[in-house]
């Protein structure tokens, strides 16, 4: 009769160490989503993907990542209190083209929003035109968003800012200017050294 009760308690607290340690482990932020680091001029970002609710968007980033694709391309795109926007151009504002892949389907319905520090696919006109180029908000850009773009379709956020959030400010508080037939690009080019996959 007294082995049962200690049985039991011993039991309970085995049960209850094993319920915090999946609680813990379940908690973690990110666990398995990759993680990758865009090297900067001006500093780190890294960035957590989310494959599972952007599956074609991040498989795409990623392809390019790995091809090398972003290395040498700058931020030619910045906008105070709206969004930076890099991935298409490189220092001398030529557009890059080789190595482009097949555009892919805009995967907006995924529940994500245009929430600052996001990174979201740019695109043309067509919702479905999406190729290397990117952006981060610097804020909240609702108006992006599926349910209230003015095309009823909006812009495919697919990853998060989780450290760096200083340099992407240091992008857009920087001066810009017009080059050629683009405006807003930053006087001093924001190069993009490397986008490398460190986790996940």
């Amino acid at each position: 009769m007294l082995r049962r009760p200690r049985l039991r308690a011993r039991l309970g607290a085995t049960m209850l160490a094993v319920g915090f340690f999946l609680v813990a482990c379940g908690s973690d932020e990110g666990k398995g989503n990759a993680v990758v680091v865009i090297s900067t001029s001006l500093g780190d970002i890294k960035v957590e993907l989310f494959e599972e609710k952007a599956p074609m968007t991040v498989k795409n980033f990623l392809d390019y990542a790995r091809a090398g694709y972003y290395d040498g391309t700058i931020f030619h795109r910045v906008i105070p209190n709206f969004m930076i926007q890099g991935g298409g151009f490189d220092a001398q504002m030529r557009e890059k083209h080789e190595g482009e892949r097949p555009p892919i389907k805009n995967e907006s319905t995924n529940g994500l929003k245009n929430e600052a520090g996001t990174l979201a696919m740019a695109r043309t006109s067509d919702p479905d035109s999406a190729t290397a180029q990117f952006f981060i908000n610097v804020r909240n850009n609702d108006f992006l968003n599926r349910d209230r773009a003015q095309d009823g379709v909006g812009y495919a956020v697919f990853g998060k800012v989780i450290e760096g959030m200083d340099v992407v400010k240091k992008i857009e508080q920087g001066k810009t200017g017009a080059r050629g037939m683009h405006r807003d690009v930053p006087t001093t080019p924001v190069v993009i050294q490397s986008v490398q996959v460190v986790g996940g």
